[in-house]
């Protein structure tokens, strides 16, 4: 097999075998992007493998089903009444096979026969491969086109959002598709879904913030948000029923302090930036926040003062100090929290 040129980002190289009715033998899909992953799957399954003939050419292997003599097999197999075949395995990490099931992989990886092509994919499983363990990495980096799927950027969002609300026969404006990425944290599987109960939801042509309030249940990050903001607002019995709207959705109470945590951070970042006169371009430089987050937390951090920040940080510390090492009730902690930060916040 001949050796795959490394590129920084190995997806236009996928798009392309796909593109050219081409596809190569060894890749590894990966990333965050979920939704990306099972869509290229699928359409690399389209050039690969006939339809007529897939239960003998296409071969799938989960953690239940995978072993060495099996995966070997699947590999070695001659297609039947076709030209090529494809074999998924799903979730395993192959850094972490024993010595002799590495040794096999490696003879395997290195000698794909031309008409197979093999897709590991980690959804679930994390891909970090162990570069110590020289000869498989060298098997994985020279002979696999490794491609990860990446959150898409913003820009990019709101124009696929745009295009499904329009398949649908629903307009949409850029304001609100930012809101929509925001709140369910901006991945194309989160948003597919959701785009689809907003469409079922709303009985008009053109889309409205209270559609998407109505029927979208926002991330942790996202409520997060919204609770500090109404504290900026006066509002501050608001911020504690977003609180008890997360402990309903039966989010830890630890995830939640992590939360308010890493958000008072960077509204504090945000906070040191403004006295010193810099913008949100240069707060998405700092944070690598996108346009739309990184504008909001610059405006959010300016309702309150350095000193309140600080403040924060120490009634944030001693919550987490008090929800480890006390018997007392998580949810009440994270109440009481709220209500001091309040009060801070009515004396900022």
């Amino acid at each position: 097999m001949a050796k795959r040129e490394e590129q920084p980002n190995m997806l236009p190289v996928l798009k392309e075998d796909i593109r050219q009715n081409n596809p190569g033998r060894l890749y590894f899909f990966f990333g965050e992007e979920t939704f990306l992953l099972h869509h290229y799957l699928k359409q690399l399954q389209k050039v690969i493998v006939d339809p007529l003939t897939e239960s003998f050419n296409s071969h799938k292997l989960t953690a239940e089903t995978f072993d060495m003599r099996t995966f070997a097999d699947c590999v070695e197999n001659l297609p039947m009444m076709a030209e090529r075949t494809m074999v998924v395995v799903d979730e395993i990490d192959i850094f972490k096979l024993n010595e002799s099931d590495r040794e096999r992989m490696i003879e395997l990886l290195s000698d794909i026969p031309d008409y197979a092509t093999v897709v590991f994919t980690y959804e679930t499983t994390p891909f970090k491969p162990d570069k110590r363990l020289k000869k498989l990495w060298d098997a994985v980096s020279k002979y696999g086109t490794l491609v990860e799927f990446q959150k898409q950027n913003q820009r990019d969002l709101i124009s696929w959002i745009t295009r499904h609300f329009a398949a649908a026969n629903k307009k949409i404006t850029p304001d609100l598709c930012l809101h929509l990425i925001d709140i369910t944290g901006g991945t194309m599987t989160a948003l597919s879904g959701e785009i689809s109960k907003i469409c079922a939801y709303s009985g008009a042509d053109e889309i409205c913030k209270s559609d998407i309030d109505a029927v979208v249940e926002p991330v942790l990050d996202a409520v997060v948000f919204q609770m500090t903001d109404l504290l900026g607002q006066g509002e501050y019995g608001a911020a504690l029923l977003q609180l008890q709207k997360l402990l309903k959705m039966q989010q830890e109470p630890i995830q939640i302090l992590g939360a308010i945590g890493s958000h008072f951070r960077r509204l504090s970042t945000a906070r040191i930036l403004l006295d010193n006169g810099k913008n949100s371009a240069d707060f998405m430089k700092l944070t690598g926040l996108s346009d739309y987050p990184a504008r909001k937390t610059m405006s959010a951090a300016g309702r309150f003062s350095a000193e309140f920040y600080k403040k924060t940080s120490q009634l944030v510390l001693e919550s987490d100090v008090q929800m480890k090492t006390s018997f007392d009730d998580a949810d009440r902690i994270l109440e009481v929290l709220i209500l001091r930060l309040a009060q801070e916040a009515k004396n900022d």
